[in-house]
């Protein structure tokens, strides 16, 4: 569906006990300057359905509006695969429930969508953070352009969900998300996009994230050892292979030491230095990780490791930032 005004775009929210949050996060879907677009809210079972939370808000500027409930808990990815089935839309923008958009967002994606060609499957911003006063912590700048797939697998990353617009047919070729994964969803769908088209970013930070006490920093550490690591390397590591014995090596250490990042939010001193020698034992080449080894194995400077992990987790540019 579309209008004369451009393609319907369908933002998909996926929530889970957080209607707060979610009320700026609608609020900036509705003040979007672009048209058409709808929204469609994925409630994946919170103890209090959400819809109830919006029955007197306006929402009457949105081309629609659905809110959809899941009866059991499934996970993120299983609430964003949910929106993307029932999405309208030529183009899905993903938002998180505890971020929100600036008003120019959409706009400006979609205009970079038509400079830059059918071959272009996902238009992604740059993230302010902000912390619970609304002061800037930081700004996550990410540049990655074109065929990325090396990159991706080397550990670079194009950041969180809320920054991403995606063609809604590329997302139907590769299958959805995958919702097995405990963490890295992102990491994963960008991998396996990347293989079918071309990014473009946009430098300017039109999407915002707040960190704060809301979060629960490295509580899914096991999660991710357990689950997501195997998983990402079981399907990940034949395409870095495919690329040559060093990418493939770049892509063990770099998801490697993701998983010693983890422990380090998590206060596993012991297993975060485990996972970053192991890196190290997988491409000894890559310099950046014995500086994790030197923090990690000083129990100061652990102590100081975890405390910047935690407040700086998505700042592009300081040592501790995530690639996820």
């Amino acid at each position: 569906m579309a209008s004369e005004s451009g393609p319907l775009v369908t933002a998909v929210i996926p929530t889970y006990g957080r209607p707060e949050f979610l009320d700026d996060a609608v609020r900036s879907v509705v003040d979007q300057t672009y048209d058409p677009l709808e929204l469609v809210v994925v409630d994946d079972c919170s103890p209090d359905p959400v819809e109830t939370r919006f029955t007197e808000t306006d929402l009457s500027g949105l081309h629609d509006v659905r809110f959809l409930r899941h009866e059991e808990n499934q996970g993120a990815n299983s609430a964003r695969n949910t929106g993307i089935r029932a999405a309208d839309g030529e183009f899905i923008a993903f938002l998180d429930d505890d971020d929100r958009w600036r008003r120019t967002k959409i706009a400006r994606q979609i205009q970079a969508f038509n400079k830059a060609g059918p071959d272009t499957g996902v238009v992604y911003t740059s993230l302010e953070i902000v912390d619970e006063t609304e002061a800037t912590i930081g700004t996550s700048h990410r540049k990655l352009h074109g065929s990325i797939t090396r990159d991706l697998l080397c550990g670079a990353s194009v950041g969180s969900f809320t920054r991403l617009m995606v063609r809604k047919g590329l997302l139907e070729e590769i299958g959805y998300l995958d919702e097995e994964l405990p963490g890295w969803q992102d990491r994963d769908l960008n991998i396996r996009l990347s293989r079918r088209c071309r990014y473009e970013p946009i430098t300017e930070p039109l999407a915002v994230h707040r960190r704060g006490s809301h979060e629960q920093i490295g509580n899914d550490y096991h999660g991710k050892r357990d689950v997501a690591y195997p998983r990402l390397v079981e399907k990940h590591r034949p395409l870095a292979a495919e690329f040559g014995k060093t990418v493939e090596r770049r892509f063990l250490a770099t998801q490697t030491l993701s998983l010693a990042l983890s422990a380090i939010s998590s206060g596993q001193a012991r297993a975060a230095r485990r996972h970053v020698l192991s890196s190290i034992r997988y491409d000894p080449t890559y310099w950046k990780l014995y500086g994790y080894l030197l923090l990690v194995s000083n129990e100061r400077f652990f102590t100081y490791a975890r405390s910047l992990k935690s407040t700086l987790r998505d700042v592009r540019n300081t040592p501790f930032g995530t690639s996820g």
